[in-house]
């Protein structure tokens, strides 16, 4: 399986594809595009302004992980609907548990 993130020394980076204003908060599905990069799909029922959106993906990720929100920073993707999350800590922790909750 080709998975959303990749480790560092620590931290793990993860690539989401956010969809705001989407009725409900839920981690969805891990899906490939055509070029074979893996990005997490996520929605929020938050708008997409002054950043409300952001962080409600941030707190989904934070509490789907057991995770403080500190932890979980936007690397790059600020208005994007394809967004890069560092997500500092343990990385082998952190992919296991990136790992099942995508398993379920």
């Amino acid at each position: 399986m080709t998975r959303p993130y990749r480790c560092f020394s620590d931290h793990v980076l993860l690539t989401i594809r956010l969809t705001p204003n989407g009725g409900r908060d839920i981690l969805e599905s891990v899906e490939v595009t055509a070029d074979g990069h893996a990005h997490l799909r996520a929605r929020v029922s938050a708008v997409p302004e002054k950043g409300k959106a952001n962080k409600a993906l941030i707190a989904l990720l934070g509490k789907s992980l057991k995770c403080p929100k500190s932890a979980i920073t936007l690397a790059s993707g600020d208005t994007a609907r394809q967004k890069i999350l560092r997500i500092d800590g343990d990385p082998e922790d952190l992919a296991k548990r990136l790992d099942s909750l995508m398993s379920i």
